[in-house]
Order: structure tokens, then sequence, then C-alpha cells
């Protein structure tokens, strides 16, 4: 109980302490704040930014020859898998079933290779494509904020669709953005590790 009565007391002591400091903060005179004049704002559009730069578009590129690359490897595998299958389909009456547990079981490893192949490859593409993306974007900071800069913006947002409902196409700095991205990095400049 002595606890109690303690904290009671304690609070009846405080409660005209606190009303007096309530009371005398209004007589000091309110700093004067800054004047903050209108924000002025545009939008980049980045995805389109980062794919249309010189850059991106040589990085893009090489991302695509791999996927064509992997596309013949693909096919390759793919045509392995149906001469396999043709082959039993056509012989497997007349193999024994020693053999045609072999041919079913080269045919069921090609399959299981071809999947990881997909899921293989699947993963290195987004991973090359993730790391691109980052690169430039990276890069593309700078340029967002040195473009601001000149124009005396006070914030530069990512447009999306899902958030804006119109941007005024003036306040739309993207092509400017790209443009200022190819003049600062040469398009044969260093790029990420694959």
């Amino acid at each position: 109980m002595s606890r109690l009565l303690t904290r009671v007391l304690f609070a009846a002591l405080a409660m005209p302490l606190l009303g007096v400091a309530q009371t005398s903060a209004p007589a000091t005179a309110p700093q004067a704040s800054a004047a903050v004049g209108p924000a002025k704002i545009a939008w980049i559009n980045m995805g389109p930014a980062i794919l249309s730069t010189d850059e991106g578009k040589r990085m893009f590129s090489e991302i695509q020859k791999f996927v064509d690359d992997k596309n013949l490897e693909l096919d390759n595998i793919r045509k392995e898998l149906d001469n396999l299958r043709n082959q039993l389909s056509v012989q497997g009456s007349k193999l024994t079933d020693e053999a045609r547990a072999e041919l079913e079981d080269q045919i069921d490893d090609k399959d299981v290779a071809l999947q990881r192949f997909q899921q293989d490859t699947q993963k290195e593409i987004e991973n090359r494509r993730a790391r691109t993306e980052a690169y430039i974007a990276k890069r593309m900071q700078a340029v967002i904020e040195k473009v601001a800069k000149e124009k005396g913006l006070s914030a530069v947002f990512y447009a999306n669709a899902n958030r804006d409902a119109w941007i005024d196409t003036s306040l739309d700095l993207t092509e400017e953005m790209i443009k200022t991205y190819n003049q600062t990095y040469a398009a044969g400049a260093a790029k990420p590790a694959k």
C-alpha cells in the first residue's frame, strides 16, 4: 500500500508543476519559421529510362544474346529427348526388357536435365537482368540529382501508374534523364560482373 500511496502523492505534487509548465510556454515568443516557397517536383519513369539509355540498350542486348544462346541449347536438349522418346515408341516392343528399361531411364534423366536447365537458365536470366537494372539505376541516381539541382527541383518521384492518376507531361523528365545519362556515361563504360 505504501507504493500506491507514494505514487498518488507524487502524482498530486506533479500535477500543478505540469500545469505551470504548460501555461508558461506560450509566454515566450514562437520562433519565426523559415519561409518555404512552393515545392518544385518532377517525375521519372525509371523502367523505360533504364532500358532506353545507350548503356541499357547495350547491356540488355547482351542479355538477349545470352537468352538466344540458351534457347538454342534448350532446343537441342528437347530434340535429344524427342529422339529418345521416338526411339522408345518405334523400337519399344522389339527391345529386351533390360534395353527398354535403360532407354526409359535415359528419357527420365534427359527430362530431369531439361527441367533443371530451364530452371537454372531462368534464374540466371533474372539475375542478369536484376544486376543490370540495379547497376544502371544506381548510376541514374547521380543523374537525377544533377538534373534536379540544375532545375532547382525540390523532389523527383518515380512515376507509378498504380499511384499516380495523372502527371503533366511537362513534369516528366524521363527523356531528359536518358539524354543526360548518355552524356554522363558513355555506352562503353564499365559494366556489372556477370
